[in-house]
């Protein structure tokens, strides 16, 4: 059995931080400053990851290559699996017409405003698709419909990515919350009770952080109305679900109120024009020309939200799952920083897993619209040409994440972090940010991290609940530029190979903000203890 080392620099957890965080800056580095292309970074992160790995953590080389195999599969199954039927579904709604009719939809409903457009189509309906889908595809469908109304691309995506971090937490049902308790051993409702009082936080605030990048102070103050119903509702409908309903349901629910509520709202009430952002002459053009109804528009949506929320709630994904330890490498390595626990390494195949219940979906589409089987297999062709390239990127940066779990790189930087004192306060987000950053993943995230926290914040006598939910809620400000998430993102538009320009527009604000929930969880542990969920022992 392999035994992780946490200082093999010098025995200097400080000198063994700095090389253990290289891989990570290759990352930073080559996506941020020199803007090549995400599978190139991802690559290059890798090699160093390797390297790092084998000659530094003294990890024997085959369990390396094992580890970096292991979640390249995880990328393959259930990540891209969903992503791919996800994207299948939108090409499916591009070519039967029912996009264009969305489009259509939201220039007849919604003011002649694409300020507004930004918020109802990158918040809330960028919200309901990430409780669907996630891994990327609420980015590419809503900034495909934001381009449409007349954004360009680059705006586009970077302003959908900073939207898609409050929702993550509670994505899948709840599943990062429910592996975050597994992990850490406290209640999973306790913990999705505390994450629900620090993301309700961030949620509200978003809306008006971005109106802010793109339109200036001058929009915020002419469309705070609806920038407070929308980021409010979602807020409201987040807490209370998580604290006194059911976690599982928290991203649903909220995305769905916050889409319904700022949708009446804006019946009753409309900013007063502004030419500035009035939606271009040649998306009405467009809107004109379509052949199909409007209403129309919302049925690919409708169709994969319902037949999810079904499949869920009749639990058809575990029929036929299957366990798969990974051979090779369950239980080959032992994690010196947990007392020398086996390093399980299970691989949970599910056949009907989500991205199947999306294929299904897709195909139910497909016949409401009465598209040929020519013209579908046509949209198979152009998902997997659209989406190749985001899929080795991804399965190349989740065997990353995994050879830095298995080979103890992880642990080292987590450890490092935790043995800052009471400066761990500030830094324990980044933890969740640097996780999240890596594998794309909240879940992933969580399980790496999770007790981690728990541990030092016992150590420090600092609240071990608010800590574990810190680890989920300072992930999902990872997810913003995490190259699995920026690939899948810019897959179906024309910045595809140019994830480094998307990279640096995003990673400040992705700092800021988790910069921001730091400075919340410190309020949270030392002026307002008593919203922290007590928990029995």
């Amino acid at each position: 059995m392999f035994r992780q080392l946490l200082t093999p620099v010098g025995d200097s957890l400080g000198l063994s931080f700095l090389v253990a965080i290289l891989p990570v800056v290759v990352v930073l580095v080559l996506l941020g400053v020199l803007r090549r292309p995400a599978w190139q970074a991802a690559l290059a992160a890798l090699v160093t990851g390797l390297i790092v790995a084998v000659a530094v953590w003294q990890m024997p080389v085959g369990l390396a290559l094992n580890s970096v195999a292991a979640g390249a599969v995880l990328a393959l199954w259930p990540v891209m699996w969903i992503v791919v039927n996800a994207l299948l579904l939108y090409n499916i709604a591009v070519k039967s017409g029912r996009f264009d009719a969305f489009r259509a939809w939201v220039i007849e409903h919604l003011p002649n405003d694409r300020r507004v457009v930004l918020v109802v189509i990158g918040f809330c309906f960028g919200a309901l698709l990430e409780g669907i889908a996630g891994f990327g595809t609420p980015v590419a469908i809503t900034s495909s419909l934001l381009i449409l109304v007349g954004f360009p691309a680059l705006e586009a995506l970077v302003f959908v990515l900073i939207f898609n971090t409050a929702p993550v937490a509670f994505g899948a049902l709840g599943v990062p919350v429910t592996v975050l308790g597994a992990v850490t051993g406290l209640p999973a409702p306790a913990l999705g009770a505390m994450i629900g009082r620090q993301l309700p936080v961030m949620a509200l605030i978003l809306p008006f952080y971005v109106m802010a990048i793109y339109g200036g102070m001058r929009s915020v103050r002419a469309l705070w109305p609806v920038l407070l119903v929308a980021g409010g509702s979602f807020a409201a409908t987040q807490f209370i679900t998580s604290n006194f309903l059911d976690y599982a349901l928290t991203d649903v629910l909220a995305s769905l109120g916050s889409l319904i509520v700022t949708l009446l709202f804006l019946q009753v009430w409309r900013p007063a024009p502004d030419p500035e952002f009035r939606i271009t002459d040649a998306a009405l053009a467009q809107e004109v020309a379509s052949p199909v109804a409007p209403w129309q528009g919302w049925l690919p949506w409708l169709i994969v939200s319902a037949l999810v929320i079904v499949w869920t709630h009749f639990g058809w994904a575990a029929i036929g799952q299957a366990s798969i330890k990974w051979p090779g490498l369950h239980n080959a390595i032992s994690i010196t920083l947990y007392n020398d626990k086996p390093y399980g390494a299970v691989w949970a195949f599910q056949p009907l897993g989500t991205g199947t219940a999306i294929l299904v979906a897709a195909i139910i589409t497909a016949a409401v619209v009465r598209l040929s089987p020519s013209a579908f297999f046509g949209c198979v062709a152009k998902t997997f040409s659209q989406a190749w390239l985001a899929i080795i990127t991804v399965m190349l940066i989740i065997g990353l994440a995994y050879l830095m779990n298995y080979s103890g790189i992880a642990y080292t930087l987590g450890h490092a972090v935790a043995s800052t004192g009471y400066l761990f306060v500030l830094l324990s987000p980044f933890l969740g940010w640097v996780a999240v950053m890596l594998s794309g993943s909240d879940t992933s995230g969580n399980a790496l991290f999770g007790n981690l926290q728990v541990v030092a914040a016992r150590q420090l006598n600092l609240n071990p609940v608010l800590f574990a939910a810190t680890n989920s809620s300072g992930g999902v400000m990872g997810k913003m530029i995490s190259p699995q998430n920026i690939a899948t993102g810019v897959s179906v538009t024309n910045l595809k190979g140019h994830e480094g320009v998307v990279f640096a527009r995003t990673f400040w604000h992705s700092i800021v903000l988790t910069l921001l929930l730091s400075v919340l969880v410190a309020f949270q542990q030392f002026v307002i203890p008593w919203v922290i969920p007590v928990v029995g022992g």
